[in-house]
């Protein structure tokens, strides 16, 4: 398909979550993004969909106008050559009634502007989904990519630990703490069984992980076989962590067997501030005290909530 745009790249990502995870949900859009929406952003920032547990999917912005006639007359420009192509209005969640576009409206705008682009549509599987959807008074159009649910692949794994925090909280964290993967070297230096380390791996990220107990780290390596993955586990304590990295994730021990005295929970914060430039800590907690006392700054945060009674709670700090 050749485009007749030169501008700069802009796309619209379309966005959901459940009513617990918004402050999540907002934590990794700010992340990202350097703001937060309930349903849709528009940025130049191209973010790979398939990365957040909240992006539905990604707009790649080819034509915008101020109805959906406007748009229409844009598309012959399209040259598809062969390719089969498909139209789809993107829902939106929480608009007003007002806002609503009822489903046989949406059809016939898919349509409309199907019906102007030079090619053969297919509804099953084309070589090209487009997409359309309006936004701040404005239409948009472009090629569309859903997101795939990576982290759900992740659920089961032959390794697990009752208190590991679930694969869709680990990869907004990974999101958080590096919400530019190129280039950047990170470490999770208390793994535990690898989750952190499966989500930031599967996308890519140059992670290494370390923990001082052997058998979760035998468990951390497994998991990360199992799903055909590459890393490097260490068993290590946090102490003898040498090298520098551009971020920590860091989730604080907290059950029985492993709960850290506050003296222990410095020692990590502190020696997470030697090895790295930002660290994310996930901490049932308050740890706000520590964590100043070992020269960091909270730049951000949020609460993770598990369940909409929200019985139980994480804290996401992001300190530099």
């Amino acid at each position: 398909m050749t485009i007749l745009n030169s501008q700069t790249p802009e796309y619209i990502y379309t966005c959901t979550h459940g009513l617990e995870e918004r402050s999540l949900c907002a934590l990794e859009q700010r992340a990202l993004f350097g703001e937060e929406t309930n349903n849709l952003i528009k940025s130049t920032r191209n973010v790979d969909p398939s990365r957040s547990p909240f992006i539905k999917g990604r707009l790649s912005i080819l034509f915008s106008g101020k109805s959906v006639q406007e748009i229409a007359k844009q598309v012959h420009q399209l040259e598809l050559v062969d390719q089969t192509f498909k139209v789809l209005y993107i829902k939106i969640n929480d608009l007003t009634n007002e806002q609503k576009i009822e489903f046989a409206e949406q059809r016939i705008i898919e349509k409309e502007v199907g019906w102007h682009i030079v090619g053969k549509a297919q509804m099953k599987n084309p070589d090209i989904l487009f997409g359309i959807v309006p936004f701040k008074g404005q239409w948009y159009f472009g090629t569309y990519l859903e997101s795939e649910s990576v982290w759900l692949k992740h659920m089961k794994k032959p390794q697990e630990y009752s208190t590991a925090i679930s694969t869709r909280l680990a990869r907004a964290v990974v999101n958080i703490a590096v919400p530019d993967p190129s280039g950047v070297r990170v470490i999770d230096p208390c793994c535990g069984i690898g989750t952190v380390l499966v989500e930031a791996l599967s996308m890519g990220i140059h992670i290494v992980g370390s923990d001082r107990n052997p058998l979760v780290v035998k468990g951390s390596r497994e998991n990360i076989t199992y799903f055909n993955y590459d890393g490097r586990v260490e068993v290590k304590d946090i102490a003898e962590v040498e090298g520098h990295y551009d971020a920590a994730i860091i989730d604080m021990p907290y059950n029985i067997a492993s709960l850290a005295t506050p003296e222990e929970q410095f020692t990590i914060i502190n020696h997470a501030r030697r090895i790295a430039d930002r660290v994310v800590i996930l901490t049932i907690e308050e740890m706000d005290e520590v964590i100043l006392m070992a020269g960091f700054t909270i730049v951000d945060r949020c609460a993770a909530h598990k369940g909409l009674k929200e019985l139980f709670s994480r804290q996401v700090i992001v300190c530099e």
